[in-house]
């Protein structure tokens, strides 16, 4: 059993665009929870802010709590759903890769710090200061895709780009993310996470993914704990521990069947594997989360 992927269409009854999507989170839970009120992940890009309410929002397994203010952010693929302690309000919005970038061809949405490294949190608290215009700025965006108005996608687009560009500023705000973004170790991580995503379940190794990259072992290794304080194989074992969680939670599947989709020779390694990673076995990961 797979983990649900939901796509943009699903959440909207007649549109003649199917790559962009905006709602109050109010009217959001109301009208789609049907197809929120369980784990899912996305293929699309999405900001989410609350004005209003409490709970728990978990993002592949991590918890962050719920308060006025907070903004939420997540890249296709990611799994999350919503716990909820009071009723919630705040504006939501979501849109493909080709939405953004096909109006900014020398802009990509991974400039973005929180959309850039899976390693930088999927959250942000705005201040007192900030909430007001960051509410208005939702807002409008709203009530432009509300409308049917000359040049109305543009209108969307721009306005997507003046949010992501304030919380932007937000976000690196105590951070010097500038640099970190743009020297040449970040690019070389950039695609290192890609072709993690992409080959992690066949290949476990740092020899791999350094030939992929045109680049020893050894460069790779220093570039990775240069830059997120890890080894190259902490990435990777911390991108199999992912998805064996997601795996246990989000499916019916055997362990030992899990073992074996992670490429795992048998399953007592992958309990071995499993354990040293997170304190845990597999079955006593899957009884404690349940519980």
């Amino acid at each position: 059993m797979k983990i649900p992927i939901l796509n943009i269409s699903q959440f909207k009854k007649h549109s003649h665009r199917n790559d962009v999507y905006i709602n109050t989170f109010s009217n959001h839970i109301k009208r789609n929870k049907n197809l929120i009120n369980k784990p899912h992940s996305h293929n699309f890009y999405l900001c989410v802010l609350f004005t209003k309410g409490t709970g728990i929002h978990e993002i592949d397994f991590n918890s962050y709590t719920i308060t006025p203010g907070k903004i939420f952010f997540l890249k296709p693929g990611q799994t999350h759903f919503w716990k909820f302690k009071t009723q919630p309000e705040g504006y939501i919005f979501f849109h493909s890769q080709e939405f953004y970038e096909l109006a900014f061809l020398e802009h990509t949405l991974q400039a973005f710090p929180f959309y850039y490294s899976y390693q930088n949190p999927p959250v942000l608290d705005s201040t007192e200061e900030k909430a007001e215009d960051l509410q208005r700025l939702f807002k409008n965006l709203h009530s432009e895709y509300l409308q049917n108005n000359v040049l109305r996608e543009l209108k969307i687009v721009n306005l997507i780009n003046h949010i992501y560009i304030d919380l932007t500023r937000m976000y690196i705000l105590d951070t010097d993310f500038e640099e970190v973004k743009f020297n040449s170790y970040s690019r070389i991580i950039e695609s290192l996470e890609t072709l993690v995503n992409i080959h992690f379940q066949e290949e476990k190794f740092p020899k791999f993914y350094a030939e992929k990259l045109n680049i020893s072992t050894k460069h790779l290794n220093r570039v990775v704990k240069k830059t997120i304080n890890k080894t190259t194989s902490q990435l990777i074992a911390e991108r199999t521990i992912l998805e064996a969680k997601r795996l246990m939670v989000h499916s019916q599947d055997s362990l030992t069947t899990i073992s074996h989709t992670l490429n795992f020779s048998d399953y007592a390694y992958f309990s071995k594997f499993f354990k040293s990673k997170t304190g845990l076995t597999p079955l006593n990961f899957r009884k404690k989360y349940f519980d």
